[in-house]
Order: structure tokens, then C-alpha cells, then sequence
């Protein structure tokens, strides 16, 4: 019995560890908008982004909540464009804030008279909670940001944008019922199934023994988020049941999220979705790296989709 304890203890001891390390979102320099990723792709543009994040939180504009349908009070940053203009409902990455990771985007839409919601996904910046979930969970949340412009909007289209996990969290949400206000849907760099992700990235803390982690991740995940299952939850699947237009972005130089990770997604539904890449492009870098050309394709996107 007692080495059953102890066995017992040791697989919820590495559980726990695999959890918080991959799952758990903890305040600090995360939650610091100029805190920016540093490496041979991004360090070129980093005095250029500080300068785009201060311009945007610059800008007047409120703070607005949802609460969650499993009770969590969530947080978004509401920029207004011009009366009955696009309203265009962000999402940003794992680990991210909407104004560090729409920085510039944010402003062209702006340019264009649209408002602008930067949330603050679950667990993330100043929403509650403690587990992120790799758009299982914020695919819902993401709904009722819909729903709740459709609502404080009426008769406005609305856009649902994403960048890495916020993308492949907007491409999930594009199977769910939404409000009829929202025409189209724009996602940079996702990548397809929340397992494929997580363990490309263990394999470069982890090496060769990064699938020998997935199994304590499932039971952390259950056991220390709330019930948390990964189940079959995916991009690809989800776009079969889209009903708007879906502009997938992705860079070709993406070391994080690879470019062949949103592949499966343009297969999935070849008459909703179009599929972009960016030449030397990292990750979530494709509007940095060719301004004009991701201006114009996005111009073109939302026109479509409003004629």
C-alpha cells in the first residue's frame, strides 16, 4: 500500500508540474504589454513595436466585461470607431495581450473608422481564471464576445480576429453558433490541433521525451483545470461547419507555430477559407515583416465580405 501511495503521489506530483508549466497563466512579465520576444526575427523590430504598443494604449478607450458561462470575469479594451462601422473582436496568443500582439493591426483598422475589442483571454491579462486551454474553452468566451457586441452594436457586421493561439481559437469558434452580425473571420498563424502544439514545443525543453509528457498534461489538465479534456477538439474539423469567409495568414519563417500547421484548415473547406503566406515571415510577424501587402490583402478580405 504504501508504495501505491507513493507511486500515486509521484504521478500527481508530475502531473501538477507538467500542468503549470504548460497550462497555468501566472501574472508577471507576461502581463507587462512592452514585454516582447527577443531573437534573431524580432529583435529588428522591437524599437518599432514599443513604439506601435505605446501609441495604441495611447489611444482612448474602455474597459469592458463578459462574465464566462463557467463564472469567470472576463476583461476587454474597447478602441470605438465611427457609428455603425465594423467592429473587430481580437484575440491574442498564449501567453499574450491584445495590444502587444495587434499592435499596428489594431491601428489600420482603427485607420479605417472600425472599432476595435482587444480581449483578454481567459486567464490572461486582467480576465480571472488560471488555465489557459488552447481555444478549447476560449472558443466559448470568444461566442459570447460576439454575442455581446451583436447586442451593444446592433445591425453593425462584425470580424473575429486572431493571432497564434487567439487564431486557431477564432477558427474553432467559427463551429459554433454566433450572432448573424458576423461576416467574416481572419486568423494569423494558427496552428491546427492544441496536442500537436504543445508537444512540438515540449520536444525543445524536452527533447525525445516530450511525448512521454502528454499523458501527465491530460491528468493535470483534468485534475488541476477544472476538468479540463483536450478531447478531439481542432481546427480543421471546426471550418467544415464554418458559414463566413476565413483569411488564414501565415508567415513561412514561423519557428513556433511551423507554416504547415494551418495547412489542413484551407483543405477543410476550400470555399470559405483562403490561405496566405509571408515570405521570411516569423511568427506573428507577417504584418511587420510586409506592412503594405498585409494592409491591402486585409482591405480586400473585409470588403468582400461586407458587399
Amino acid at each position: 500500500m504504501l508504495i501505491l501511495a507513493l507511486l500515486l503521489l509521484l504521478l500527481l506530483a508530475a502531473s501538477f508540474g507538467v500542468y503549470r508549466f504548460v497550462l497555468y497563466s501566472p501574472l508577471g512579465a507576461q502581463n507587462v504589454p512592452q514585454h516582447l520576444p527577443t531573437g534573431e526575427q524580432y529583435d529588428p523590430k522591437h524599437d518599432l513595436m514599443v513604439s506601435l504598443i505605446e501609441e495604441l494604449l495611447a489611444l482612448p478607450h474602455e474597459r469592458v466585461h463578459i462574465t464566462s458561462r463557467d463564472g469567470l470575469k472576463l476583461a476587454g479594451d474597447w478602441y470605438p470607431g465611427q457609428p455603425g462601422r465594423p467592429v473587430h473582436i481580437c484575440c491574442h496568443g498564449y501567453r499574450g495581450l491584445g495590444v502587444r500582439d495587434f499592435c499596428g493591426g489594431a491601428q489600420s483598422l482603427l485607420a479605417r473608422g472600425d472599432g476595435v475589442l482587444l480581449i483578454h483571454e481567459r486567464a490572461q491579462g486582467d480576465s480571472q481564471g488560471h488555465t489557459m486551454t488552447f481555444g478549447i474553452r476560449e472558443r466559448e468566451d470568444v461566442a459570447q464576445w460576439a454575442e455581446y457586441c451583436a447586442e451593444r452594436f446592433p445591425g453593425t457586421p462584425l470580424f473575429l480576429h486572431g493571432i497564434s493561439m487567439g487564431a486557431a481559437t477564432v477558427l474553432m469558434t467559427s463551429a459554433l453558433p454566433l450572432p448573424a452580425a458576423v461576416k467574416g473571420i481572419l486568423a494569423d498563424c494558427p496552428y491546427d490541433v492544441p496536442k500537436d502544439i504543445i508537444v512540438l514545443t515540449a520536444k525543445k525543453h524536452a527533447g525525445p521525451l516530450a511525448g512521454l509528457l502528454w499523458p501527465f498534461l491530460t491528468v493535470g489538465a483534468f485534475l488541476f483545470g477544472n476538468g479540463l479534456r483536450f478531447g478531439n477538439v481542432c481546427c480543421h474539423e471546426a471550418v467544415k461547419h464554418a458559414n463566413v469567409p476565413i483569411l488564414i495568414v501565415h508567415g513561412e519563417d514561423d519557428r513556433f507555430v511551423p507554416a504547415y500547421m494551418s495547412e489542413p484548415m484551407a483543405a477543410a473547406n476550400p470555399i470559405l477559407v483562403t490561405r496566405v503566406t509571408f515570405a521570411g515571415a516569423g511568427h506573428g510577424m507577417s504584418y511587420l515583416v510586409d506592412t503594405p501587402r498585409y494592409q491591402a490583402m486585409t482591405e480586400d478580405f473585409l470588403n468582400a465580405c461586407l458587399r
